[in-house]
């Protein structure tokens, strides 16, 4: 369950403000909600459970005090990251836009892209060499959709009043806090 939550906390604050995020309000403008969401899922589902497989072997090869320095290191990236911001491109936005056909595919397939290689996913191969891969899993996938839900939600309510500095500066302070503590926890 310490896995499950960790994951589900840290993944729901890497999400805020990330372009996946923004997808989602795009896509939700578009189509239903729920068609939006269950794409989400089975995306990030899949995209999970690749790097908790990829995290679990790091973990197991690679002593734990050194896991827990580039883990450490990575989070403090992932404030920079998170930091400086992420947005669509004129080109994922008019994709977003323009797709006319099946809204689950259209979303599924977009998400699955998208995440490759992105922080969340890179969160998530993190916290697998550090904790137990199936909590991880579920956390993570967890986290990220209740973050997209939101993002859903939210961007449907407030349009394009939302304090996105604000969430930005948020999560990436959160990101710089978990960074330090898992420096602090390795040295000492």
């Amino acid at each position: 369950m310490e896995a499950f939550w960790i994951s589900l906390a840290v993944i729901f604050v890497a999400e805020l403000g990330d372009k996946s995020q923004l997808m989602a309000m795009t896509f939700a403008t578009r189509f239903k909600a729920w068609p939006v969401l269950a794409g989400i899922t089975i995306a990030t589902t899949v995209v999970h459970l690749l790097s908790v497989a990829v995290g679990g072997l790091i973990g197991g090869a690679l002593p734990t005090t050194a896991i827990s320095v580039v883990a450490g290191l990575a989070f403090l990236a992932f404030a920079v990251w998170t930091w400086r911001g992420d947005e669509l491109t004129e080109e994922e936005s008019k994709k977003a836009q323009r797709t006319t056909r099946n809204a689950l595919i259209a979303v599924t397939v977009a998400f699955f892209l998208s995440e490759l290689g992105d922080k969340t996913m890179l969160a998530t191969i993190t916290l697998a060499t550090r904790h137990d891969w199936v909590g991880t899993w579920i956390g993570s996938t967890v986290g990220m959709v209740a973050a997209d839900a939101l993002a859903i939600v939210v961007g449907r309510l407030l349009g394009k009043h939302l304090p996105e500095k604000v969430i930005r500066y948020g999560a990436a302070a959160a990101f710089a806090v978990f960074g330090v503590v898992l420096l602090v926890e390795a040295l000492i």
